[in-house]
């Protein structure tokens, strides 16, 4: 049985006013495995974490090369994603080769955006159930973008999307202050501290995390897995050495609870892990 009659399609509205078939994209993003992106003023950085469905197999890509200036990092349906990122690699390809130029992020973004609305008004259609963090370099500086399976887009500072992003979200929150002055090796260094926040507790290593760069007199790349390995070494981050400040957040985070009574134990558990 249905959980209500207004979710059979995507034109079906509740009495409430809401689109029980976004909310369900929407959700699609918060199960999946987390992805964060950050920038400065000559950099941006799009970090993953890689999950496998067992031991037997390979991990999805989630994060994607659209033009030498711009990359995307996703959460969700990998599907959904890999062809959202196709459209984007056309569309830097079109715009490249009519006006002899490097399209702008702004631009690409809005017409992603604009792509993923009509699929919330057409009963045909369904919403693209992934969200994107787009990271790009065009002549105004970096830039890092969200993209919502709502059609929404907005421009941030950092960002974190997927499964325990929460966690990501906190730590960056602490620390975007500092971002805009960051080097190339602190913006990853901060990316690579906010991934090992998603992991509760397991080990980051290099095959569980992959690390993309654009900036400033560097095209957008996909870090090697012996490069962010040698990172993590260097960063001291692997191990139980970790930020001054997590410390302090955990013991604000264990006296909050205990004050709760339990209550956000419980909520802690609620995300799934897919």
């Amino acid at each position: 049985m249905f959980r209500n009659q207004y979710d059979t399609d995507v034109t079906t509205w509740s009495p409430q006013g809401r689109l029980f078939q976004v909310e369900y994209a929407m959700e699609a993003v918060k199960q999946g495995s987390a992805a964060i992106g950050l920038r400065s003023n000559t950099h941006a950085v799009l970090a993953c974490v890689n999950k496998a469905n067992s031991e037997l197999s390979s991990h999805q890509r989630k994060i994607f090369k659209v033009d030498d200036h711009i990359g995307v990092a996703i959460a969700g349906l990998t599907a959904d994603g890999r062809v959202l990122s196709r459209y984007m690699r056309s569309e830097c390809i079109n715009y490249g080769y009519t006006y002899e130029s490097p399209l702008p992020v702004g631009r690409l973004v809005v017409q992603l955006a604009d792509k993923a609305q009509v699929c919330t008004q057409r009963s045909w259609k369904r919403p693209y159930g992934v969200g994107l963090l787009v990271a790009g370099l065009d002549e105004s500086g970096p830039h890092l973008y969200y993209n919502c399976p709502s059609g929404n887009y907005f421009e941030y500072q950092a960002f974190a999307i997927g499964s325990r992003s929460q966690a990501a979200k906190t730590y960056l929150e602490r620390k975007f202050e500092n971002f805009p002055g960051s080097s190339r090796d602190e913006l990853i260094k901060d990316a690579l501290f906010a991934i090992r926040e998603t992991l509760q507790g397991e080990k980051l290593t290099s095959t569980v995390c992959t690390v993309a760069v654009v900036g400033v007199g560097e095209a957008f790349n996909i870090l090697d897995q012996e490069t962010v390995q040698a990172l993590i070494n260097d960063f001291e981050i692997s191990g139980e050495e970790g930020p001054a400040t997590t410390g302090a957040a955990e013991e604000a985070a264990a006296a909050a609870a205990a004050d709760q009574g339990g209550a956000a134990a419980e909520e802690e558990a609620a995300p799934m892990d897919i």
